[in-house]
């Protein structure tokens, strides 16, 4: 063997050891729960997709269910067109107009609070379904409650007035999907029976705190529950402890933790 190969020899191996022994670098929160789930989980002919903070997309089926889109046409690039598309309420991290605008949503029913109705152009007028909190609708065979959202604390009352929005659930073939919205751990959550999943949110000032959070699930006892909408103002809320919280008290509720800030750490 000549000089020169015993040379790259030992640069190649001097590199596999270099970059082998290097410190693991810490895990973050997002990589530490989000696997083995990382951008969806089928289950059940159901697929849930998560795009950011509160907007997602469930394929239960042959349908495609949007929930708050929002984060423009590009947020959808990869994304069958909307079947039923289900907005909160009016603020912007859960209802865009110009994300509907941009979309293909021409053959899509979209269902709304009345507020949330009350800012769309009457061009989407044969679209919309409008549910008062406790209304039902069926569409493309999936039942869709229209859940109370609201804050408790005082301090937070005109963030998410009671009335105004809607969490929803959406059932279909026995199993049920709870979306809460912007809310409290409010008695109408508490009293939710029989839900499947449940997406929770927990962000200050503006929803609730991670143990308020855990204390409502521990009420109504999901299989699974899903933390999303958790980026608050200016914390980012805790969803391992989250997690340890819930766990503690009941070990058989399953924290689900989806990547909800693809662009960012958390």
């Amino acid at each position: 063997m000549t000089y020169t190969s015993k040379a790259i020899i030992f640069n190649i191996l001097g590199c596999v050891l270099l970059f082998s022994c290097k410190e693991t670098p810490k895990t973050s929160q997002k990589e530490a729960e989000a696997s083995p789930v990382t951008t969806h989980q089928k289950e059940l002919g159901l697929t849930i997709v998560p795009i950011e903070h509160a907007t997602a997309v469930l394929q239960w089926d042959d349908i495609t269910i949007y929930i708050d889109p929002v984060g423009g046409k590009d947020a959808f690039t990869n994304q069958k067109k909307a079947d039923l598309i289900l907005i909160t309420d009016i603020h912007g991290d859960h209802f865009s107009l110009s994300t509907l605008e941009a979309l293909n949503t021409q053959k899509a029913k979209l269902i709304v609070p009345q507020a949330v109705a009350d800012n769309i152009p009457s061009e989407f007028t044969p679209q919309l379904d409008i549910l008062n909190n406790a209304e039902s609708k069926e569409r493309y065979g999936i039942t869709i409650e229209a859940i109370p959202m609201y804050n408790l604390r005082e301090a937070a009352k005109d963030f998410h007035p009671k009335g105004r929005g809607n969490g929803y659930v959406l059932s279909k073939n026995g199993t049920r999907i709870y979306f809460s919205g912007d809310t409290e751990d409010i008695p109408e959550m508490r009293a939710l029976q029989n839900i499947d999943k449940a997406f929770i949110c927990m962000n200050l000032p503006y929803t609730m705190t991670v143990e308020s959070a855990a204390d409502a699930v521990l009420a109504f006892k999901p299989k699974e529950v899903y933390p999303y909408h958790y980026r608050g103002k200016p914390e980012v809320s805790d969803v391992l402890q989250f997690k340890k919280l819930v766990h503690e008290k009941d070990s058989t509720i399953r924290v689900v933790q989806l990547d909800w800030y693809p662009k960012d750490d958390y």
